[in-house]
């Protein structure tokens, strides 16, 4: 299964009652093969509008966020835990997330990203740590099944609480490091069998060199 077929199956899901009431399936958008994937709580209104994750007003300043760390949004991926927007924009209820479960962590497994940011308490608990404060969380750095998770505030969050964007500028700066440090990496262990006649490892899909 390609993202494309995994998309289809997601636009016919019937899963939950979230369908029935939402516009659209937001299924995801980004680099099919970014090393850095961002995951957020559910479409809002706009969202459910545009069918595209993160382009109201806390998308909006996701994309500065993003920018002011040096970080392209053609460069990653970004999604929602849940696909359909919750009525009212609340935040999904435990049965609707386990019911988009599966489409999110097939997302994952195509993508292969090495880092996950979690965008604030739901994406924490269903991909972390279940019934965790993000508060107490926030800025801490995880890794499971070799992808390394930062959990940090959603950005709509911030709109209703502007002391956390300092917070979440840490964290972003913490990403910046850490992700550029594994671009380098990478380049590092493709650079001797580019120049050395070896096999590309990274063809072999042991290394990857990122953004691909």
């Amino acid at each position: 299964m390609d993202l494309e077929t995994l998309r289809e199956k997601a636009l016919s899901c019937q899963g939950c009652p979230l369908r029935r009431h939402a516009r659209q399936v937001v299924f995801g958008e980004g680099n099919p093969r970014a090393d850095l994937m961002l995951v957020g709580e559910g479409p809002g209104a706009q969202e459910d509008e545009a069918g595209r994750p993160f382009v109201g007003p806390a998308g909006q300043l996701l994309d500065r966020i993003l920018a002011a760390a040096g970080l392209q949004r053609a460069e990653l991926y970004i999604t929602n835990i849940v696909k359909c927007r919750p009525p009212g924009n609340r935040q999904p209820l435990p049965a609707e997330v386990q019911a988009c479960r599966p489409i999110l962590e097939a997302q994952i497994k195509l993508i292969q990203p090495r880092i996950i940011v979690c965008l604030g308490a739901v994406a924490m608990r269903a991909l972390i740590a279940p019934g965790a404060s993000i508060t107490r969380l926030r800025g801490q750095w995880i890794t499971r099944d070799g992808i390394r998770y930062l959990l940090t505030f959603h950005p709509a969050a911030l709109l209703r609480d502007a002391s956390k964007k300092r917070p979440v500028w840490e964290d972003f700066k913490s990403l910046r490091q850490v992700y550029r440090s594994e671009q380098v990496e990478q380049l590092s262990m493709e650079f001797p069998d580019k120049y050395l006649g070896g096999v590309n490892r990274g063809s072999a899909g042991l290394t990857r060199l990122g953004p691909r």
